[in-house]
Parts: structure tokens; sequence; C-alpha cells
């Protein structure tokens, strides 16, 4: 489990593709710093499990299902990602739960520069409309977010600049696509109110 609270804007260092998975080598000092094999980070969303851990840099296999349902797939060596190891029971829960099981690939639909901050809409795959409200939380990347505005096929989220700065949201260009994951709240109040209409 994640909070949805980037640690460190890491860097892909290399990429063994492996037939229908791949292994990725990640640079991230911080939550490379105490990794040990086993142990769950979190890549641009994506919860990974630590394959091995030295000088910094941390490896992780990726299954070909996860490398279709989420932008990790397209990653190349050099390009930066957004990293947060697992949640402990003394975490802060500075964002929301976040699991790291990428619910969709939407995509940057426009940018609204503000005088400290900006306003971006999103694309939002088909399905997940109804688990999003304004208010509410959103995943984007690996990073917890509140929802400013939602249609059926969008949603609009709005960039302090610590977020722009520090997580790789600051430079995503229209059209380019990111990985998102709705609050599993939602899904589960969902759930139960089909139970109980079915009782």
């Amino acid at each position: 489990m994640f909070t949805g609270i980037i640690e460190e804007l890491g860097m892909v260092v290399g990429i063994d593709e492996l037939g229908d998975s791949a292994r990725l080598a990640i640079r991230g000092t911080t939550v490379a710093s105490d990794a040990a094999h086993g142990d769950s980070i979190s890549v641009n969303g994506v919860c990974l499990t630590v394959v091995d851990n030295a000088d910094g840099v941390f490896t992780a296999d990726v299954m070909g299902e996860t490398l279709k349902r989420s932008t990790l797939g397209s990653l190349r060596a050099g390009a930066a990602v957004n990293l947060e190891r697992a949640a402990t029971v003394a975490t802060r829960l500075g964002g929301h739960i976040v699991q790291g099981h990428v619910d969709g690939v939407g995509s940057v639909l426009s940018r609204e520069a503000g005088d400290q901050w900006e306003t971006v809409t999103f694309s939002l795959p088909e399905g997940l409309g109804r688990y999003v409200v304004e208010k509410g939380s959103i995943t984007v990347d690996g990073i917890s977010l509140t929802v400013t505005a939602v249609t059926d096929d969008t949603f609009s989220v709005g960039l302090i600049p610590t977020t722009l700065k520090l997580t790789t949201l600051g430079a995503k260009g229209v059209a380019e696509r990111v990985n998102l994951e709705v609050d599993i709240m939602a899904k589960y109040v969902e759930k139960l109110l089909g139970k109980a209409r079915q009782s």
C-alpha cells in the first residue's frame, strides 16, 4: 500500500526485455537507500517488487500484463519516474490509500497555467468515470491528487508548484499517457451496494 506522496523523481537506467516481460533498473537513491529484496516500490503508480539493489539502483521485474495495461511498457532509458516506498503502520497518510494497481491509462488533454499553479485535464478510460467525483481522490502516475472537475470521460486536477517541480507531471505534454488508479473505496461501495440490492 502507498499514500500517493512521491518521495523522489528517479530515472530508468536500463531495461532488459525478457520475452513477454522486462526487468527495469531504476536509479532512486532515496527509495533504494533501505530497499531489500522483496520490498515494494511504486514506479509511476505501479507497485513493483525489488529484485536487487546496489549503489542507489534497484531492479524490478515487470510481467507482460503490467507492460500492456500501464505506461511502463513505453519507458525508455533516461525516462524520469515517480517513486514511492510502501507505507508502514507509522506512515502519515498525507495522500490517500493507493494500491499501486493501475485501473487504466489516460492522457493529458490540456494544461492551463495560473499564477502559481496549473490546471491539467486528463482523459478517463471508459468505465472509470463512475468512480471519480469532484473533490475526491485519484492517483495519476502514482501521485495522489484531488479532482477539481469531472465529466463522464475527463477529469481535471490543480497542480501546486511542489508537484510541478518534484514529479513527472511538471513536464508531461498534451497527448502524453499516464497511469490512473481510482479510489479503492469507491469500488468497495459499488460492490456492497450491488449486493444489498440483490438481497
